[in-house]
């Protein structure tokens, strides 16, 4: 072969050694990009280990500024002063809750449906009986009370006149009964002398019925426009007003729901009284006329004398309860309807005059403290102690002891501490 045809053979296009140039170095550079997995893993690595003793510092200094006790304060146990157990507790065979209901109360409402004129109550206001609550508007009662005026008057008008006509045809009867006697008249005017009186007569007992017609008729459409007026139908105390004025009542519920049913709710607060579930395991600790001694969840420290009235004579099956109905033997104005209530039924031996109640509060004896000044208590509040004078009582309960003034129920006081308290000293309680 000759040498101008291997060169020629072994002769590249000059595009061809361009691309494979090109290919090389962007092969060259995407191998730079990779990344060693190796290199990398050991890296995060040696981070990792760097991080662990920062996190462990960082977990040192929050304990030392959050969960370290307070400097300079003293670690102390506290007790809670508590009020002591009260004489009704002590004699008490059973204890039930219920609430306050009233015996007899009304949701005062109209006979007639009427559109509301004014009412004349309010919320809270005491009431007496037949005193005006509401009234409705009553143009049309009026107009028919005036047209059954007018009615009787015209029934009376008609039977006074059959009356004088009944009276002249009874003269004319007598005159010609007088005349047919001497024989002077026929018996043909007689008979129409009688025939007249009797008609006039059976007329007369018509225009008196209907008068009594018309003086009923007039008695429907007075009664009908004093029904416009609302009356309270008992004394008593008004808890809801259910209506405004310009609003529509009626006995009845109508449809759309735009009527109300009632003006307003009046109790009678003579007939309050406290209702209670017994469960009828127990039903057997009470007998009608029981003491009991009473307590408003609103006024736990007043002991409301108070007695069985009946027991229901019906267990309630789903739950279990027999209900038994207690009287208040005091009334007072403290007293509301639905107030939750808590009762002690006491035992046969309780004595009919109540004892008197123990006052003050009970603390731990490790509590109380005393030096040349007298008896006292550390007193904690807001985290710092304060020095309390006491009055001790003469009641003891086991460890505890009868604070008559200087606490209060709530109060937290120092049971025991590590150090010496001083006033204004900051504690730790535990």
């Amino acid at each position: 072969m000759s040498p101008v045809v291997g060169a020629r053979l072994s002769r590249r296009p000059l595009a061809q050694v361009w691309y494979d140039a090109a290919m090389n170095d962007t092969s060259d550079r995407i191998e730079a990009l990779k990344i060693d997995r190796v290199a990398a893993t050991a890296n995060s690595a040696g981070r990792l280990w760097l991080l662990v003793p920062a996190a462990i510092i960082v977990l040192f200094v929050a304990w030392w500024f959050v969960l370290r006790p307070s400097a300079g304060s003293v670690l102390v146990e506290i007790d809670t002063a508590r009020r002591p157990p009260s004489v009704a507790a002590a004699s008490s065979v059973l204890d039930a809750s219920g609430y306050v209901v009233a015996r007899r109360e009304a949701t005062v409402s109209s006979k007639l449906t009427g559109k509301v004129e004014e009412i004349l109550v309010e919320e809270g206001m005491r009431v007496e009986k037949d005193q005006v609550v509401a009234r409705l508007d009553d143009a049309t009662q009026q107009a028919q009370l005036a047209l059954a005026n007018a009615q009787v008057v015209a029934a009376r008008a008609a039977l006074a006149e059959i009356e004088a006509q009944l009276r002249a045809a009874r003269l004319e009867r007598d005159r010609l009964r007088d005349l047919a006697k001497r024989q002077l008249t026929s018996a043909s005017s007689l008979d129409t002398a009688e025939a007249d009186y009797d008609s006039l007569a059976a007329r007369l007992e018509t225009g008196r019925e209907n008068v009594k017609v018309s003086q009923s008729s007039r008695a429907l459409a007075q009664d009908a426009l004093d029904n416009m007026t609302i009356r309270a139908p008992f004394g008593g105390m008004v808890v809801s007003k259910n209506a405004q004025p310009g609003e529509m009542i009626s006995p009845v519920s109508a449809g759309g729901g735009f009527t109300r049913t009632g003006i307003c709710t009046i109790v009678d607060m003579d007939s309050l009284e406290i209702e209670v579930d017994v469960n009828e395991a127990y039903i057997q600790r009470v007998a009608a006329g029981q003491q009991v001694s009473a307590t408003l969840d609103a006024y736990p420290s007043w002991q409301i004398p108070a007695e069985v009235i009946a027991i229901v004579p019906t267990a309630d099956r789903q739950k279990a309860t027999v209900r038994v109905r207690i009287g208040f033997l005091e009334r007072d104005e403290r007293v509301l309807r639905d107030m939750g209530a808590r009762v002690a039924f006491l035992g046969a031996d309780t004595p009919a005059e109540p004892r008197q109640e123990i006052q003050g509060v009970m603390i731990v004896q490790e509590a109380l403290q005393n030096d040349a000044d007298g008896d006292f208590v550390w007193r904690v509040k807001n985290g710092l102690v304060e020095r309390r004078g006491v009055t001790l009582g003469g009641s003891r309960d086991r460890d505890r002891v009868l604070i008559t003034n200087g606490l209060a129920a709530g109060d937290t006081v120092v049971r025991s501490s590590e150090a010496a308290l001083s006033a204004g000293q900051k504690v730790t309680t535990e």
